[in-house]
């Protein structure tokens, strides 16, 4: 993909969080980009899309959306440490599945520096023993969740951001992994908390494991039924390394509390000479956090081109 249209997708949905902020300090609360990019690990068995021929294609995706909150999957740790050099502008969070720490496929949550401060952070294994590493259910992998507390530096909000990966055959697992992550929010958001759920879940939204996260007064919303300014791109998020795969599902999501404006929606289907960077496309979500200033959130004039 030309250049030039790499930075027309980008345009679309946002100016760079620096920009943002700066022309809606004084006036109004600038929108959020929340992200969720399973980055497939690193396997030589992927030939001409192994890791070292797709990664720099990869980086340079997130950082021209500069996401304000990356949830990754697939991630190990020497793709880790890479990430992690060249988005210098990021706090890492999330150990490996293996053992908590460094072993295994991590999901970890990149937070932006400049935007909010992190206050506190954790993982748990989906299984009967969330607190330590485990198989669970009919899962054919250890399947983690990530989690950080958040205070948004211009006024103080507050989040709670979590990054999943389902297991991708085990539907007892699925079904399990939903209900635990229900009641683990349940029990742990806090009064005055906004929630932002998010991504590879291995199934779609109408699979009940994922339905039964949303709708109802304490359930979350779908970010792209949500989306006041529509979605963009296809709905399918698994690409299996095909720019333009003929079929598919849309199995990556971000999942917002109901106090969360969402802005848009968008499948960031891209590829660069006929390659993609990842089998998955990044799924991003523009959102407005409620704001502790009472200011109005900059919305469309702050962060979309042509607006």
């Amino acid at each position: 993909m030309k250049p030039a249209v790499i930075a027309a997708i980008a345009t679309l949905l946002l100016v760079s969080p620096g920009t943002m902020a700066q022309e809606g300090a004084d006036s109004c609360e600038p929108s959020l980009l929340a992200a969720s990019y399973n980055i497939r690990l690193d396997t030589a068995a992927d030939g001409v899309n192994a890791w070292s021929n797709r990664k720099d294609f990869l980086i340079g995706q997130i950082a021209i959306l500069r996401p304000h909150i990356l949830g990754m999957q697939e991630v190990l740790p020497h793709q880790r440490q890479e990430l992690e050099q060249a988005l210098s502008g990021y706090t890492f969070v999330g150990g490996g599945r293996e053992d908590g720490r460094q072993a295994g496929e991590a999901s970890p949550l990149a937070i932006d520096r400049a935007s909010f401060a992190l206050k506190a952070s954790g993982m748990f294994w989906l299984s009967p023993t969330p607190e330590m590493p485990s198989l669970g259910w009919d899962a054919s992998f250890k399947r983690v969740a990530t989690w950080a507390r958040l205070k948004r530096r211009s006024d103080g909000a507050a989040l709670l951001a979590m990054n999943v990966h389902w297991d991708h055959q085990g539907l007892v697992a699925r079904q399990e992994s939903g209900k635990m992550i229900k009641n683990w929010l349940s029990r742990n958001l806090r009064k005055g908390e906004a929630v932002i759920l998010m991504g590879d879940f291995n199934a779609e939204v109408a699979e009940e494991s994922v339905r039964q996260l949303l709708g109802g007064s304490d359930g979350l919303v779908d970010t792209r039924m949500a989306a006041t300014d529509g979605t963009i791109g296809p709905a399918i998020s698994f690409n299996g390394f095909q720019p333009f795969p003929d079929g598919g599902e849309l199995i990556d999501h971000i999942f917002t509390g109901a106090d969360i404006t969402v802005r848009r929606h968008g499948v960031i289907a891209q590829h660069e000479n006929g390659r993609v960077a990842s089998d998955h496309f990044p799924v991003v979500a523009l959102i407005d956090l409620p704001s502790r200033r009472k200011l109005p959130a900059c919305g469309r004039q702050a962060a979309f081109s042509g607006a």
